[in-house]
C-alpha cells in the first residue's frame, strides 16, 4: 500500500503510522550520510576562498604560533595555485582597521586581485558573492582569519546557499581557544566540514602520478614530508 492509495482504502491508525514511517526513513537516511560523508573534493568542483588574512588580524592569533599559521595559509594558497583551483581572496577595512594582507600571501597569490570590504561576513559584499558564484563550483574550502567570524560566517552561509563548504581550520587562527572551540562546535552544527588544509588540497590530488604531485607537496611544505625526500636523496 502507497500513500496515494490512502484516500480510497480504509487503513488502521497503527498501518498508517508505519507506512509514513517506512516512507520517510529512507530519504532522512540518505540526506545525513550526504551531510557527514559528502562527495570527494576534485579539481572540477572545488574552489578556495581567503577571507581577512590581514597583518593586523595575525598580531592577535594565539591558537597557533604566527610562522606556523602564516605557513599553513601560505602552504593552502601554493598548493591550490597547482591544482589550478579557483581563488577568491579578501580583506576588510584594510586602510582604517586591520591592514593589507600579509606579505607571504600577496608573494604566494602576486596575479590575485583582493576584493576590499567593510561587511562583517565577507558573502554579504555582492562583489565577493559573485566571485564566488562565479568560480562555478559545489565545494567551497575557507581560511579565514578569524576562525569563528571570518572563515566561520561565509562558510554558514555558504550551506545556506545550497554550496557544500569546508573549513581549512589549521589555516584559520584565533584569538583565544574559547574562540576556537565554539567555532568548530558551530561550524559543525551549522554542516560545515572541518579539516586541515593539506588534508584537503591531498584529497583533490588525489593521484600521487599526477604531474602536479610534486608541486603541491613542495607547496604543502610538510616537515615529515620534506625529511623523507631528504632520506630519499641521501641513498
Amino acid at each position: 500500500m502507497t500513500l496515494s492509495r490512502l484516500t480510497t482504502e480504509p487503513v488502521a491508525l497503527d498501518q498508517l503510522t508505519d507506512l509514513i514511517t517506512t516512507q520517510r526513513q529512507p530519504q532522512k537516511e540518505k540526506t545525513m550520510t550526504k551531510l557527514n560523508n559528502p562527495d570527494p573534493l576534485t579539481r572540477d568542483n572545488a574552489a578556495v576562498v581567503f577571507v581577512d588574512n590581514q597583518v593586523g588580524l595575525m598580531t592577535g592569533i594565539r591558537d597557533y604560533s604566527i610562522a606556523d599559521l602564516k605557513h599553513n595559509i601560505v602552504g593552502l594558497a601554493k598548493a591550490a595555485k597547482a591544482l589550478g583551483l579557483p581563488i577568491v581572496t579578501t580583506t576588510t577595512s584594510s586602510e582604517t582597521l586591520w591592514g593589507p594582507a600579509i606579505p607571504e600571501l600577496l608573494e604566494a597569490l602576486p596575479d590575485q586581485t583582493f576584493i576590499d570590504r567593510t561587511t562583517v561576513n565577507a558573502w554579504d559584499d555582492p562583489r565577493v558573492e559573485e566571485a564566488i558564484r562565479a568560480t562555478g563550483r559545489s565545494k567551497l574550502i575557507f581560511a579565514g582569519l578569524s576562525l569563528e567570524v571570518c572563515a566561520a560566517f561565509p562558510a554558514m552561509r555558504a550551506v545556506r546557499e545550497g554550496f557544500e563548504a569546508y573549513v581549512a581550520v589549521d589555516a584559520s587562527g584565533t584569538f583565544n581557544m574559547t574562540k576556537r572551540e565554539t567555532a568548530l562546535h558551530r561550524l559543525t552544527q551549522a554542516g560545515v566540514v572541518i579539516a586541515d588544509g593539506a588534508s584537503l588540497m591531498i584529497e583533490i590530488l588525489a593521484d600521487n602520478a599526477n604531474a602536479q604531485a610534486g608541486d603541491v607537496y613542495s607547496a604543502l611544505g610538510m616537515d615529515w614530508s620534506i625529511l623523507v625526500g631528504q632520506v630519499r636523496a641521501s641513498v
